[in-house]
């Protein structure tokens, strides 16, 4: 693969304004630089936000999984269902547990956990399922939860790319017994770094709160081996001044897509993002599936034009060299398709119409060196 330093529209790029500078200043003034009132405030916005009684903010969305994992009681024996297509992080806070991933097929049209593919999975040892709401666009979260009550599961939402995102009306983060937000730079919104927790179970919350600091329930009285995975004021104040643009971001996102999809639609080669009826697609990503050539050619063609790429996700995860020593294994043919054949394209909302017509006519300069 060819690296291109001459990239003149970036793959993402976080949106920081004055507002949340401000509210920095105002922080680092203040003294209370750890966890304290602006993270109160950010879990009790956030979660209103969402449409859930109970946000607990943690420091990244790998700790929300781990966390909301741990106050579920899911550990060694256990096993939950997953799916293979998804950044590492889903695997491994189900790992973190002692717990056993299962690798769930998914939908070739959302990218997201095919409910189809779940039931035969399912054992004496099986706790939860865990979807994970890929690029912007939630599962088939009623059918989901369907199965989940059939067999007497636990659901905990992947959330970490889909704030705003709804499933027949219905908030991404409001649809699990426990849901997982990231708000790592490129995501949606960003804290800098950074997750949540939303729930509207109290017990659940409590469990939550224990476990991100070092397992006590009061200060110094330790019921569990727990974690330090508070957040900061500092990341909190951004998120405050995030939260009240993530509408007009997401927005964005959307018209951009529309842009996209418009100019893209005749392109010989490509599959461009499906959204599910009754679904809204955030477009954390603007993922396209190749079906001629190389998927590097492709990407090589689009990095000369000076369009930014991104691969989501190369590997499914039971290929990955760790996860085969472990002896996690998945059989997804779904997920092995897209893994070969997928490419992120720019949607952020920094994004000009110029800069969108940039992207059009290098895919289709791409598609038209491979024919």
């Amino acid at each position: 693969m060819i690296i291109v330093s001459n990239i003149k529209v970036p793959i993402a790029k976080p949106i920081i304004g004055d507002e949340e500078i401000q509210n920095v200043v105002e922080v680092l003034k203040s003294g209370m630089i750890a966890q304290g009132p602006k993270v109160e405030e950010f879990e009790q916005k956030f979660a209103e936000w969402v449409g859930t009684e109970y946000g607990i903010a943690v420091n990244s969305g790998t700790a929300a999984l781990h966390t909301a994992l741990l106050a579920c009681e899911i550990g060694p024996e256990d096993e939950v269902i997953t799916s293979p297509f998804t950044f590492i992080a889903s695997g491994n806070a189900i790992a973190y547990t002692g717990a056993k991933p299962v690798f769930a097929d998914i939908d070739l049209k959302t990218y997201t956990l095919n409910p189809d593919a779940i039931e035969d999975l399912i054992t004496e040892n099986t706790k939860a399922i865990l979807p994970v709401q890929l690029y912007g666009q939630s599962a088939n979260m009623d059918k989901i939860n369907e199965i989940a009550e059939k067999y007497g599961l636990i659901v905990i939402e992947d959330a970490a790319q889909a704030h705003g995102a709804t499933c027949n009306g219905q908030k991404v983060g409001s649809m699990g017994d426990m849901s997982c937000f990231s708000f790592y730079p490129t995501k949606n919104m960003t804290t800098s770094e950074g997750g949540i927790i939303t729930t509207d179970d109290e017990d659940l919350a409590e469990a939550a709160r224990m476990f991100r600091a070092h397992g006590a329930s009061v200060r110094y009285h330790h019921d569990a081996i727990g974690y330090n995975f508070r957040m900061t004021d500092i990341s909190a104040a951004i998120g405050l001044a995030q939260l009240n643009k993530i509408d007009q971001f997401n927005d964005k996102r959307i018209e951009n897509a529309a842009y996209l999809n418009e100019g893209l639609k005749n392109v010989d080669g490509i599959i461009t993002p499906y959204c599910a009826y009754g679904s809204k697609h955030v477009y954390h990503q603007y993922t396209i599936r190749v079906e001629k050539g190389d998927r590097d050619d492709w990407v090589d063609l689009i990095n000369e034009c000076g369009v930014g790429t991104g691969i989501h996700y190369p590997i499914p995860l039971y290929n990955q060299p760790i996860y085969k020593y472990l002896g996690f294994d998945g059989d997804c043919p779904n997920a092995e398709l897209a893994a070969d054949n997928v490419i992120s394209l720019p949607v952020h909302p920094s994004l000009t119409k110029e800069d969108l017509d940039i992207v059009i006519d290098a895919v289709k300069t791409a598609s038209e060196e491979l024919d």
